[in-house]
């Protein structure tokens, strides 16, 4: 991938700050025509830079004010069954593979204990699965954020 420039970067971290901001507003903001602007989000958005554009709505205000990250171990020759099968639990917000002891980190939301209790067993129940180590998060204490990165700006391709 073709590293981010200044310009890039300056546009990201505006974005970042107010993400309902129009073309024209960014433009005004960053002193740069529209059309640049414009061009820019389009060759970042043909880079793959975005994420989803998916606001954030907080799952205690849907009922789930408990979020648990459950590290899932497995049959390794069953990850993409068992993944897609972990996909089709509603309370599964997110899911990564990672390396350590277990294969996958789920984070879920819960009504409330007995819930978890619930969600963990549907994803036991799985084929492949062999365990489960299941933690409570207490609070967010970093929410995701990349303004800091952002402001420090792009890392040097090495």
């Amino acid at each position: 991938m073709q590293p981010l420039d200044g310009t890039d970067t300056r546009l990201l971290l505006a974005l970042a700050k107010d993400p309902r901001r129009t073309v024209v507003a960014l433009a005004e903001k960053l002193g740069l025509s529209r059309n640049t602007v414009q061009a820019r989000m389009a060759q970042l958005e043909k880079k793959s830079v975005f994420l989803s554009f998916e606001r954030r709505i907080n799952p205690a205000s849907l009922g789930y004010p408990l979020t648990a990250f459950i590290h899932v171990h497995v049959q390794q020759q069953k990850l993409v069954s068992i993944t897609q099968s972990i996909s089709e639990i509603p309370e599964v917000i997110e899911a990564f593979g990672i390396t350590g002891q277990a294969d996958i980190l789920v984070r879920v939301v819960s009504a409330d204990a007995e819930d978890l209790f619930r969600i963990n067993g549907k994803i036991l129940a799985c084929e492949g699965v062999e365990r489960c180590d299941t933690s409570l998060a207490m609070g967010e204490l970093v929410p995701f954020r990349v303004e800091p990165l952002l402001a420090r700006g792009p890392r040097p391709a090495s």
